[in-house]
Formats: structure tokens, sequence, C-alpha cells
């Protein structure tokens, strides 16, 4: 077990009865504070035919500061461009992370496009969170023989200040796992228990990106490069796959990461529902994140109760929205929020300790898993 464990506090958002929007699921929420100290969730909200539209939500708390229901509010963004719809009639707009990005003065949501081609990364800017414009999909350089773009890529999330690019330029940074083909957990079920990695292609990226004035179109026409690998799977919980979670949140040691990891349902017996998603810590350095400086050796939150176990995707939490609790004074408390099996959300809680004692491997080179 972990040395850090969260807290489960509770369900907070359910499909709502009646609403055609949610009726197969609401979940893997982004949160964020707006300017009025408010908390705001904005939930995938998924339509029969997995068509799915990014909801607005008020977090609701009790009077010991808990998380405990929202206020539906309305939709955020629903598919209406060519890189969000497909010719069937379905399509989406998907898992929103956002980050109040400050070199840019905005809000940055970063969303999966779901179209003909394939999951991509869009982005979008508010400066109320009422009201989004679109910035197009994120393009990516290539490197070293390796293409990002035309590749389906998800759960990117954004760094809230410039970090230093390799050459120690302040830019854009993103935080990104491209889905190479074969690097599916349903691909690498098939493989080996022990395997060799293609570390390039099963790894979490950061990117970076020139950052335009404020009184000009962000991140529109730039374009992501700089690349580097950052993590990828080592321990037996995530051999199957790792991935973006929450987006980078300072904490004592560093930037704080929830992210996820795939393996194999330990249950026998189980095999038309076999895949697990847990979620594990990350800790990067303050000053060069692309420095992984503690890593949890186990999950700090796998699925066990029956409505994490049994849903739309069994077997799941899926960490996406973070929110350190400054608002109680507590800057070390951190609440998370997760969907649960594909068809709700939930919400736990993590306290930073004082010390991180121990810390999993990085991804030393020829890893195995």
């Amino acid at each position: 077990m972990s040395e850090v464990q969260m807290k489960r506090l509770g369900i907070i958002m359910e499909p709502e009865p009646g609403n055609p929007m949610e009726v197969e699921g609401v979940l893997n929420p982004a949160a964020i504070r707006g300017s009025d100290g408010e908390l705001y969730l904005f939930p995938r909200l998924v339509a029969k035919g997995n068509y799915s539209r990014i909801g607005i939500a008020r977090v609701k708390f009790n009077k010991d500061g808990n998380p405990v229901g929202v206020e539906r509010l309305g939709i955020a963004l629903e598919p209406e461009t060519d890189y969000e719809r497909r010719p069937d009639g379905s399509g989406g707009c998907e898992d929103a992370r956002i980050t109040f990005v400050e070199p840019l003065g905005h809000y940055i949501m970063t969303y999966t496009a779901f179209s003909p081609n394939g999951p991509r990364i869009a982005m979008a800017r508010s400066k109320d969170l009422f009201h989004w414009q679109r910035l197009g999909l994120a393009t990516f350089a290539p490197y070293q023989g390796i293409e990002f773009t035309n590749v389906d890529n998800k759960d990117a999330s954004l760094f809230p200040v410039s970090i230093p690019n390799p050459t120690l330029n302040p830019e854009l940074a993103i935080l990104h796992r491209p889905l190479f083909p074969g690097t599916r957990p349903e691909e690498t079920k098939h493989h080996p228990t022990s395997r060799e990695l293609d570390l390039d292609r099963e790894s979490i990226w950061i990117s970076y990106c020139p950052i335009a004035p404020k009184d000009h179109e962000p991140i529109r026409h730039g374009q992501f490069t700089s690349h580097q690998r950052l993590a990828s799977p080592v321990a037996p919980w995530e051999r199957l796959k790792i991935g973006g979670g929450t987006p980078p949140i300072h904490c004592r040691h560093g930037w704080l990461i929830v992210y996820h990891g795939v393996c194999i349902w330990p249950e026998p017996g189980n095999e038309e529902h076999e895949l697990c998603y847990s979620a594990g810590m990350m800790v990067l350095s303050r000053e060069h994140p692309r420095v992984i400086r503690f890593r949890s050796e186990e999950p700090v939150l796998s699925p066990s109760l029956p409505k994490e176990r049994n849903g739309i995707i069994p077997n799941v939490v899926f960490p996406t929205g973070i929110d350190r609790r400054d608002d109680l004074g507590l800057p070390d408390r951190f609440d998370v929020y997760y969907g649960m099996a594909d068809s709700r959300i939930g919400v736990a809680r993590l306290d930073m300790p004082e010390v991180l004692r121990h810390g999993g491997m990085a991804d030393p080179p020829g890893a195995k898993v």
C-alpha cells in the first residue's frame, strides 16, 4: 500500500433521472475555482450513442467544508466543429481539464475531441468559465521520427505558469499521452507479463509551446515541440498503460499530479471486464517539472466500492479534477474528483504529508513491467 492514500468523501454527481443528455453517464470532470471563489465542475455528460457534452456545475459544500453535491448550470461545450463530430451523428467533447494560465490571463480548457480521425486534444479559452471560445486542435512537431500529430491523443493538461523548456526558455507546457497503435490497454493485455516497453510510445510526455502576448490569440497558431518523455509504466498496477489525470498543481513538494494506470483485474473468473483503472500520484520538480521527485509505488485509489466496480466500464477510478483547499486555510489538503466506472463522479481527499519518505521508480531505461 502506498504511504499516501486518499479518503473517499462520497459520490458528488450521478445521472439525473429523465435527463436525456446524461442517460449513459456523468463522469471525468474538470474542477476549477472561479473568480468568485466558487468551485465549478465540468463533467462529461453522455447521451445515447456515446454522444458527449461538457457540462457546468457548481459544487455544494456542507458546514464542515466537504463537497456534498452539485447545482447544474448548463453546457460549456457540445459537438459543433468537424473535429468534434462524426458522419453517423456521434462524436463528442469529452474529459475536460481546466487551468487558469497566468501568462495568458485566461482559463484554458484541454479536452478530447472525438471525430472520424479518432480522439484528439482540443483547446478552448474563457475569461469567466461560462463563455468558451474554441482554439482548435493542439498540434505537435515530430520528434526523432516520432509523429505525434496524426495519432490519437487524450488526457492532456496544462501548467498554470510558464515552465522552462529544455533550453531554459519559459514556455507553455502540456502533459499528454499519445495513443500510438499497439499501446492501448486492450492491446497490451495480450502481451506477456514481463515485456519490453516501447518507452517512447507508452509514456506520458511533456511538450512546450511559445506563449503569445495577451492581446494575441493564445495557442491557436502555436505548435508544441521540445518534447521530453516524462514517465512510463513501471509498477504492476500500471503495467498495461499510464496516462494523464489531474492538471499539475502546486504542493509543498513541487507539482502534484494524480494520474491513472491500468492493469489486469486481479480477481479470477472476470475475463469479460478484466481491465482495472487505478490512480497514482507523482510529484514533479517545481523548477524543472520534467524531473520526477516522487512517484507512488502503489495506487493511492483503486476501485473497491460497488459503484466503482459496476457501471458503463467496470473497475474504474479515473482522476481528472483537483481542488487545493486554500479556502479552508489547508494548502496541504486536496480534493480529487474522479470518474466511477464511467457512470458517475466521486470525490476523495488527499492530505499531503510533510515528508515523502520514498517513491517508486520513474522509468529507468529498459524498464520491464
